[in-house]
């Protein structure tokens, strides 16, 4: 094996460049990302880790894995989103200009995955920690499917904290929104638009439209305040003198630790008149102790923690986690993406510093 254990952090900064420059040259949209997943495969090889793989999901366990002790998992993604028109870069070159290293996948989340897996090795064979380390590089992320990280949990074992690698200028977030879509159904009865009758779906469906814009829960998040709800698409009628028998509307729910999606979805359909039909409700908010020992442990190092209205594989993970990285959630999914060098540096020093108060 490679000496991570020894390596100073200018090294392990060097050597998470040096990988994160491959990652970004191979492409790796969301299921699409075998490439990527043979690279991280190839590479713990390499260093002597004796690795795992279901799909295109890449983990590995510390040299002295202890079934007795409790298990932190350092998880990112190696998958991306499609680039969008307005690069003026090869989304897939890995160039360093100005401090910053461009392409797709660098800050969300290339740069966090990275700097995870240098910090992993660089602890990897310690006999005298008080946690078990799991690195999972997972796929499917950007697109929250099936194959990604929740086709793994069953392999993984008990986990008592995640830390889930994304862009947050390596600030902590201890909540994060989770997701539902709804379908909604407003239904009336047809009739001609010349005479007074039908019942218009466009008009009830009006009415529940104007709870959902105006309606606020009566429990709130501490850090990520109100259930946010927007309806975002409005479907109905086919002709203009048929007054409509149905109206669809789509709302978008953004949920808050407040409540699970089922008691978000239960209270949305106590108060509207639509059939609601959940797309689904697994994109769970999530949140974890403020006694936690993650959590104590960044605020001993004075690093600000906060709730993020983005989402992660943590609505996908049922035990406590937080979300941690370099980089910018700003820069996520946007042309031309980067990350600055000195990022790099700072996600291994902040990594470092909290599992070294940890174990």
């Amino acid at each position: 094996m490679a000496a991570f254990s020894s390596y100073s952090i200018d090294q392990l900064h060097q050597e998470a460049i040096l990988l994160l420059t491959q990652l970004i040259e191979i492409p790796s949209l969301s299921r699409e990302e075998d490439k990527t997943a043979d690279l991280l495969q190839t590479f713990f090889e390499k260093q002597g880790v004796s690795v795992n793989r279901q799909g295109n999901n890449v983990w590995a366990k510390n040299l002295h894995f202890d079934s007795s002790k409790p298990t932190i998992l350092l998880n990112s993604h190696h998958d991306t989103v499609k680039p969008n028109q307005g690069y003026t870069k090869d989304p897939h070159q890995a160039i360093i200009e100005d401090g910053k290293l461009f392409g797709l996948g660098s800050n969300d989340a290339g740069g966090p995955l990275v700097c995870l897996i240098m910090s992993f090795l660089h602890l990897y064979d310690r006999e005298d920690l008080k946690y078990n380390l799991l690195m999972a590089a997972t796929a499917e992320e950007e697109v929250s499917g099936a194959g990604g990280v929740s086709s793994i949990l069953s392999e993984l074992g008990a986990i008592e904290v995640g830390i889930v690698g994304e862009p947050t200028l390596m600030e902590m977030a201890i909540s994060e929104k989770g997701l539902m879509v709804l379908d909604c159904y407003a239904k009336g009865r047809a009739g001609h638009a010349a005479r007074d009758e039908g019942e218009n779906a466009i008009y009830k469906a009006m009415k529940d439209i104007e709870w959902f814009r105006t309606y606020q829960f009566p429990n709130q998040s501490e850090k990520l305040g109100p259930v946010k709800m927007s309806v975002t698409v409005i479907e109905s009628g086919s002709q203009h003198n048929v007054v409509p028998d149905t109206c669809h509307f789509v709302v978008d729910v953004r949920t808050t630790d407040a409540y699970t999606n089922e008691e978000t979805l239960a209270h949305i359909r106590e108060h509207v008149s639509s059939e609601v039909k959940e797309r689904s409700t697994r994109l769970q908010p999530s949140r974890i102790d403020k006694e936690h020992a993650v959590v104590k442990a960044t605020e001993a190092l004075g690093i600000r923690t906060f709730g993020s209205p983005t989402m992660s594989d943590q609505a996908l993970m049922p035990f406590s986690t937080v979300k941690m990285g370099p980089g910018d959630s700003n820069r996520s999914h946007t042309a031309d993406e980067f990350i600055f060098v000195y990022e790099l540096k700072q996600g291994l020093e902040g990594y470092l510093r909290v599992l070294d108060q940890l174990l």
